[in-house]
């Protein structure tokens, strides 16, 4: 069997100064790769395409790769740039004989310059080029925004079951599983979708009730007769698009009703506990109190609005201020995104002391920069390779960085966004976060997966930033529908 794959993946915030453009693809992350060099790159890794590889191995199946194209979360997509990479998978898949399936590795909370549901559109793309009798299945993000036509194209949709995601191989393995049971079982799957008018607030981590138990309960439903698969998505809330919010998607083996009545089902219990997944978010200095109090070292301050894997910029200030402010011993930050600041580090060397202004660089939404004396401590061209969970085995960079302290407050700056994913690229600059008391991380969850062993408390705060509740009120203008707990329209 032969089955043909394409990664198409961007988080698009309509909020963010951040812009996308082809070095968004080309350049971050894991780069833009064709042909072969998917596999080659991706093979052993725990992502959706070093899933589909290692699950289409152990069916015996060939796995055809056309493109990768995953940018850092920013803001929409230019068109001509959508086009040209949707251009590119589909040219490259039309040239492969004798297609048995497509496995798409998607987002779910995608948006380019004139399309609201990129998704979609991706999806009936390949539709239109494959025909009606090729499966085609996707794996999702966790904060997928469900449409329609997403439901209407694929034949089944598999989303991420964990926050801080770390089961992208197992979800891909997954999508091969049942690609197995329509290709050589004859299994018929029929996909129901339930919007929730709900913005899904930052109650949102698996391990923990409530959101546990809602994941026991969709495992529940799986696990009735006929029931293929089942996901909830949370949404993406920086979006200001029609199809924003809160669903679960059902797929049942040739029966839409049943898996229509599944997803109402799951959706009335979500809907029934949706003030159970707000919770107020303390400011960085409200929570510092509150960890002392607490007494259980090291304490994480999560700054989930300033999250460049929720697309902002990475360079807020409030947590650095705040850090200063309260003149703490064995703190540290990661990470602040500052080039220039980095750029006045390597001209004045490691060892030397320097005046500069931190942070704040990309716009006043971020606060103000801080001015600062601080001594350089390590300087690096941004290079390390993950450790898992998430990106596990895969190089990376975050590009030109350095590594200052001021009197207790430790500080990493980098030129590239990315939330910390673990402390690999800490300990490639002689930063150890586990010797910290405080750490402050510019991440909403993922950052658990590889700090959370460690800490002795955590707790998730909020910044000015573009993203902020404050920033946004009052600027949503293109839902079209009321949603709780306070988007009106």
């Amino acid at each position: 069997m032969r089955i043909a794959t394409g990664s198409i993946a961007h988080e698009s915030s309509t909020f963010t100064t951040v812009e996308t453009n082809w070095p968004s693809y080309r350049n971050q992350r894991f780069g833009y790769r064709t042909g072969q060099d998917v596999l080659d790159f991706f093979r052993g890794a725990n992502t959706a395409v070093g899933g589909f590889l290692a699950g289409c191995e152990a069916h015996g199946f060939e796995l055809i790769p056309t493109i990768f194209a995953n940018a850092q979360p920013s803001g929409p997509t230019p068109r001509a740039i959508f086009d040209e990479i949707l251009d590119d998978m589909l040219t490259l898949m039309g040239q492969i004989s004798d297609i048995d399936g497509v496995f798409l590795d998607l987002h779910g909370a995608m948006v380019a310059e004139g399309i609201d549901d990129a998704e979609g559109h991706i999806l009936k793309a390949v539709r239109e080029l494959v025909g009606t009798d090729i499966p085609i299945l996707a794996q999702l993000d966790i904060h997928a925004n469900m449409s329609p036509q997403m439901v209407e194209m694929a034949d089944v949709i598999i989303g991420h079951e964990t926050y801080p995601e770390i089961d992208q191989e197992d979800r891909a393995k997954e999508c091969a599983d049942v690609m197995r049971r329509i290709l050589q079982e004859g299994l018929k799957p029929t996909l129901a979708l339930t919007q929730i008018p709900l913005v899904w607030g930052m109650n949102q981590v698996t391990a923990y009730p409530p959101m546990r138990q809602a994941i026991e309960y969709l495992h529940e439903i799986e696990s009735r007769p006929g029931v293929i698969c089942g996901s909830i998505a949370i949404g993406y809330p920086l979006a200001d698009i029609p199809h924003m919010g809160a669903s679960v998607y059902i797929a049942t083996d040739n029966d839409q009703a049943i898996a229509q009545s599944l997803a109402d089902e799951l959706a009335a219990y979500i809907w029934d506990c949706r003030a159970d997944w707000q919770l107020h978010l303390p400011s960085t200095a409200e929570a510092l109190p509150t960890g002392e109090a607490a007494g259980q070292y090291p304490i994480i301050f999560a700054d989930r609005d300033d999250n460049t894997g929720g697309g902002s910029p990475g360079d807020s200030t409030g947590m650095l201020k705040a850090f200063l402010d309260a003149g703490l011993q064995d703190a540290c930050i990661l990470y602040i995104v500052d080039a220039e600041a980095v750029a006045l580090c390597q001209e004045a060397g490691v060892g030397a002391e320097l005046e500069l202004t931190v942070g704040a660089k990309s716009t006043p939404l971020q606060g103000k920069p801080v001015p600062m004396k601080a001594q350089v401590v390590t300087l690096s061209d941004g290079g390390f390779t993950y450790e898992g969970p998430r990106n596990r085995g895969l190089k990376s960079t975050m590009g030109p960085s350095a590594y200052i302290v001021q009197d207790g407050v430790h500080v990493l700056l980098v030129s590239r966004r990315e939330q910390p994913f673990g402390i690999a690229f800490s300990l490639t600059m002689d930063l150890d976060p586990r010797q910290m008391r405080y750490i402050g991380v510019k991440s909403s969850a993922h950052f658990r997966a590889g700090f959370e062993h460690f800490a002795g408390n955590i707790y998730v705060v909020s910044e000015p930033a573009v993203h902020s509740a404050a920033t946004l009120e009052g600027q949503f203008k293109n839902l079209g529908r009321k949603l709780y707990p306070e988007y009106d329209l």
